[in-house]
This record gives C-alpha cells, sequence and structure tokens, in this order.
C-alpha cells in the first residue's frame, strides 16, 4: 500500500541527521572486521528505528533512515550501481577550511542498475509508514554521478569505457531508471535527487581552476539537465520526485560558493523535478530573484535554517526572508526547511543532537505561524 502523502510539506527537512555515538563504533568495527555484515545491519536497523520515532515526534510528516547506512551522502550510492567500484583518491574535496576524506568510483564496465542495495534500505523505512507519514528515499542526482565520473584521474577510467559522452549519459539514465523502477515497486512515492553540480559550476573558482580546458559553463549545464531529465523520463505519474541544490556540507563547512542567477534558466526553468529544495541560509547563495524561473506548477522550499551552526535562527528574520522570496513565488507554493542536512557524511556537523532536533522544532514553530 502506497501513501498518497508526498513533499514538500510546509515545514521540512533534506535527508540526513547526526550519526549515534553506537552507529559509529559499529561501523568502525566493522571496517576493522570485528563485527559482521549482518551484526552491523542489527545495529542500523535499531537506531534507524529509534530515528524514525524522534522524527515522528518532532511533527515531521515525511521519514527517512538518516542516511545512517552510509558513509557519504552520494558514494554510498553510485557504489551500488553495477559497473562502478569503490576507490580511495590522495585526496578529498577541498571545502572551504577542510578536506574531506577521500573516496570516489572508478567505472569498471558498463553501468546498470539492477539489484541496488537502497531498494532494500528503503524497504526497511517503508514499514514504519502511518497516518499522516510518507517514507522518503534520497539518492544524489544523476549529474552528481556523472560528476563524480570526470573528477580528476577518474576521467581516464571513464573515457575507457566509454569513449563517446553520449553514451555514457544514456547509460547513467538507463541506470537511474531501473533504480527508479524498483523503488517504485517497494513502495517508493517520494524520491528526492541531491545535486551539488549547480553550485559547483557558478563558483568562480571552480572556472579558473577549469581554465583553458574547453569548459562553458552553458555547455557543463546542458549536459547536467540532459542527464537529470533523462533519468526522469517515464516516471509513474504519482511518482513526486524533487530536487535539493547545495553548495556542500561537511563537518560545518562548504564547497562552493554562487548565486543561482547564471543556472536558473537551465535548472529552475527546465528540470523535471515536482519541487526544488534549495540552500538560502548565507549570502553564498545570492538573491530569490532567480525563483522567477521556477515554473508555476512546481514548489520551492526555501533553505532559511542552517545545519551548520547550533545557534538558532531569529524567527522574525526568517519570516522577513519568506516575504522577501514571495515577490517572486507566491506563499502557497513555498515551504521551509533548514538548508542541507546535519550529516551528509558521517562524521557530521558540529552541533549536537539536542541542537539538531531544536532546529527541525524551529522550522516547524515558523511554519506553524507562516502557513497555520
Amino acid at each position: 500500500m502506497s501513501s498518497t502523502l508526498h513533499a514538500p510539506f510546509r515545514a521540512d527537512f533534506v535527508g540526513s541527521f547526526l550519526r549515534p555515538k553506537a552507529l559509529k563504533e559499529a561501523r568502525a568495527q566493522f571496517a576493522e572486521g570485528r563485527i559482521g555484515a549482518q551484526e552491523l545491519k542489527s545495529v542500523e536497523d535499531r537506531l534507524i528505528k529509534d530515528l524514525i520515532e524522534k522524527e515522528k515526534a518532532h511533527g515531521l510528516q515525511d521519514i527517512t533512515d538518516g542516511e545512517f547506512r552510509r558513509a557519504y551522502w552520494h558514494l554510498d550510492f553510485m557504489w551500488g550501481l553495477e559497473g562502478v567500484e569503490h576507490i580511495e583518491l590522495e585526496h578529498g574535496y577541498q571545502f572551504h577550511d577542510e578536506e574531506t576524506t577521500k573516496g570516489s568510483t572508478r567505472l569498471t564496465g558498463k553501468l546498470g542498475g539492477k539489484n541496488h542495495p537502497f531498494v532494500e534500505h528503503f524497504k526497511y523505512v517503508k514499514q514504519f509508514e502511518g497516518e499522516g507519514v510518507v517514507a522518503r528515499q534520497t539518492i544524489p542526482a544523476p549529474a552528481q554521478t556523472l560528476a563524480e565520473f570526470f573528477r580528476g584521474n577518474n576521467a581516464k577510467d571513464t573515457q575507457k569505457i566509454y569513449p563517446e559522452e553520449h553514451q555514457l549519459i544514456k547509460d547513467l539514465a538507463s541506470a537511474y531508471r531501473q533504480v527508479i523502477k524498483d523503488l517504485y515497486a517497494a513502495g517508493c512515492r517520494n524520491l528526492q535527487f541531491d545535486d551539488c553540480t549547480w553550485g559547483m559550476i557558478i563558483d568562480d573558482d571552480y572556472w579558473k581552476a577549469m581554465a583553458g580546458t574547453g569548459f562553458t559553463l552553458e555547455g557543463e549545464a546542458e549536459r547536467y539537465l540532459e542527464v537529470n531529465n533523462l533519468a526522469l523520463q517515464d516516471k509513474p505519474d504519482d511518482l513526486v520526485i524533487n530536487t535539493h541544490i547545495c553548495r556542500g556540507n561537511y563537518h560545518s563547512s562548504w564547497a562552493s560558493k554562487g548565486a543561482y542567477d547564471p543556472v536558473a534558466p537551465y535548472v529552475f526553468a527546465q528540470e523535471n523535478v515536482d519541487a526544488f529544495y534549495l540552500e538560502y541560509d548565507d549570502e553564498r547563495s545570492g538573491s530569490f530573484e532567480p525563483l522567477k524561473y521556477i515554473p508555476e506548477d512546481k514548489q520551492v522550499v526555501l533553505g532559511l535554517i542552517t545545519t551548520k551552526s547550533p545557534v538558532l535562527e531569529d524567527k522574525e528574520e526568517v519570516k522577513r526572508r519568506i516575504r522577501e522570496a514571495e515577490k517572486y513565488v507566491p506563499l502557497d507554493r513555498l515551504c521551509l526547511s533548514p538548508q542541507c542536512g546535519f550529516a551528509s557524511c558521517e562524521i557530521g556537523n558540529k552541533l549536537t543532537e539536542a541542537q539538531q532536533w531544536a532546529k527541525i522544532d524551529l522550522v516547524r514553530e515558523i511554519a506553524k505561524e507562516v502557513w497555520g
């Protein structure tokens, strides 16, 4: 049985939560060979069940597993695709003031999406749906996976398997459609694409690094839009697929800066998703003016509450910013959330679990006061 409820909700969130100490310890023991896969799964199951109880207790209408079974918000999904293996690089991603851990991907063969482990992960969450509560699955956007395949020296392995990029894009989209089909069969009606590619290509520092390589913002935007929309082709009418656009979120640090203006005519105007969860928690995101490109049949979730700091935002300031956004998107198509998850990677952001839930409660309080 599938719920007719779907995100976004007036008071919403992005997906990940801080990992409990017991979970971090179990994952470390598994990595060291001190416990087996079934023992790790038992710990994950128990702690995900606890998390879902907290999500419900704090009034959230959608539930996730908090990404508790993942090390990264994106790479674990990529490793689950056929033709992809887990590698460790010499360097991680360079964030504003911190380097991430060093996981990445390598293409070893043609891409496929059969038997993806995230389908079973979703089934576990699905059983906890109830009256007024729906399960959501988060995965990296196809564009994010495409970008990872061309990260540094990864491009050489990618081009060996796929000398022609159009075939890579076609196969990657097909692999995603297979996963989406299997998630749908498992009862998923709420799916979220998490996507940092748009934030990456609007950052001036990115283009300085790419100088002389032949890349253009327009060219990158077109290929990311193409692969995302190909993956969305033929989706069932009652499957809601939203996207979350971010500028990086690792241990309370960020990766990129820049306003949405240059990419809004692509992603906002043309990506065939149902709603946009948008980072807007500080000046790095620019103004609300690019929201004018959002089509009239789509919703916008304003990420005005930061997960990077434990300090609670001023309610009246958040309400003022909602009214400012309302100049471009009517209030009945707006929602509120944190700008990102609380633990995009298992290291988590620099706040406590109590502070995390205080942020969620603040979102709900403001949403009730604004929308009733």
